[in-house]
């Protein structure tokens, strides 16, 4: 039977509740109420031992002292299962795309503890993904969670469809893309562009939009780890979970923090920034069933790095993907930063000393290239010794051949997409390296697969 109380006070979000003392509901609990029972609240803290103080996770407008609540006994809920894909969602598990509303089946409680250190993976496995240049020089850890860095039209939003493509198909998993403050226009461009690539099928989106409440986007991240899980745990699938973004979760968690009364901590931020992100992130990871592997859009403010929200983020990264807006401008597709993108994952332990090697090798040679830009800007190529012309060749070269066409964007180049097997990748970089294509335009190896595609490559540098 469930309980009810009164409505004690309303501060914003921030509504303090009276139950009877001996029905106090629990920390998290579910809470309804309005005039039609519409509006959702979660108990946050027992204030005495008849109030509770509970955050809305919708809007609160029209809601009166004395009103009615109900404790319905259950946490905020979300469904699970295949009949998720090519959906959209709210935190409450309600379909947002227009279509049939998901009645009946499996549900779970969007609190759940991580999982314990004992049923974890103990290896250190890298998730291929088919990307020349991630799979080379900043390999993602399966299980593991990287961060993109980019601003609008550099490509982010292309990786991440080519990514959910490539994984699913390799992996035979699933895709979910959880949208945490995303802006309405924003949601619904990714959601034509992943129906536009034709992986809409296989992907699953969750979103707790700008406009909404904070507990709502503070939550949102948890419903769609909630999902990710049960295709983890039960169905024992690799999932690729995409979060955009990472900062406006702790943003919201600023929010909530503030209405609260809680005092702040360093540069304003909440006293309990480090729990509530580990609290998020620490259930991202791989067990010897599957894994959840995470690709994680990260704004840091002002550019500062020293930041409190982005220092606790990188913590508990494993790898770092920079896009740039200059590369994407040059034609370079993806745009990766390939100086400043990295991983932890590139040790000679873990990739191999042959893959370790080439990627410092490579890395090495367009560090030398982009100091020698300056020189050649001011006084040509031709003032540069023979060893310094031979490097600007190979890393030249190396930058053509570290771009992909992708099928996600087929229809808009004309090019098909290509899928690309790491040791193809390597043997590709390292023909490169000792100057075999020489002799070979630069144009011949732009935009293509594997390096022996071209007849002009396959004719070891000569001209077909």
């Amino acid at each position: 039977m469930p309980y009810h109380g009164t409505v004690l006070s309303i501060r914003g979000s921030v509504i303090d509740v009276r139950f009877p003392p001996s029905h106090l509901p629990v920390i998290n609990s579910r809470l309804l109420t309005g005039a039609r029972q519409h509006i959702v609240l979660e108990v946050q803290a027992h204030l005495h031992d008849d109030t509770v103080r509970c955050i809305a996770l919708n809007n609160t407008q029209g809601l009166e002292r004395n009103t009615v609540v109900v404790d319905t006994g259950t946490t905020i809920e979300v469904p699970v299962g295949n009949r998720l894909l090519g959906r959209v969602f709210n935190v409450f598990g309600e379909t947002i795309d227009g279509g049939t509303p998901l009645a009946g089946g499996e549900w779970r409680s969007i609190h759940q503890t991580p999982v314990s250190l004992a049923e974890r993976g103990t290896q250190s496995q890298v998730l291929q993904t088919g990307i020349k240049a991630l799979d080379l020089l900043v390999p993602l850890e399966r299980g593991g969670k990287a961060g993109l860095f980019g601003g609008a039209g550099v490509g982010k939003t292309v990786l991440i469809t080519e990514l959910i493509n490539n994984i699913v198909g390799q992996y035979e998993g699933v895709s979910l893309f959880c949208g945490i403050g995303e802006r309405s226009r924003e949601a619904e461009e990714i959601y034509r562009e992943i129906e536009k690539a034709g992986v809409l099928d296989k992907t699953i989106m969750v979103f707790g939009q700008m406009n909404e409440a904070p507990g709502a986007r503070f939550r949102v991240g948890h419903a769609a780890l909630t999902m990710a899980e049960y295709f983890r745990d039960v169905q024992k699938r690799d999932v690729l979970l995409l979060i955009d973004n990472v900062f406006r979760f702790i943003q919201a968690g600023l929010e909530i923090s503030g209405l609260m009364g809680r005092l702040p901590s360093r540069v304003g931020y909440q006293p309990t920034l480090a729990s509530e992100l580990a609290e998020l992130e620490e259930r991202i990871c791989n067990t010897v069933n599957g894994a959840i592997t995470s690709i994680q859009a990260v704004y840091v403010p002002a550019d500062d790095f020293t930041d409190p929200a982005a220092t606790h983020t990188f913590a508990h990264l494993s790898a770092t993907i920079v896009l740039s807006r200059k590369r994407a401008s040059e034609g370079f597709y993806p745009a990766i930063d390939l100086l400043r993108s990295s991983s932890k994952m590139l040790s000679p332990q873990i990739v191999g000393k042959r893959h370790y090697q080439v990627a410092q090798e490579i890395k090495k040679t367009l560090a030398v290239y982009e100091d020698l830009k300056d020189i050649i800007a001011m006084l040509g190529l031709e003032e540069l010794s023979q060893e310094d012309r031979n490097v600007v060749q190979r890393a030249r070269r190396l930058e053509r051949f570290l771009t992909q066409p992708f099928h996600t964007t087929e229809h808009f180049t004309g090019l098909p997409g290509k899928l690309v097997a790491l040791e193809d990748t390597i043997s590709g970089c390292e023909r490169i390296l000792g100057d075999e294509f020489a002799n070979c335009p630069e144009k011949y190896i732009y935009m293509i697969g594997t390096v022996d595609e071209h007849e002009c490559v396959a004719n070891g540098g000569r001209r077909g």
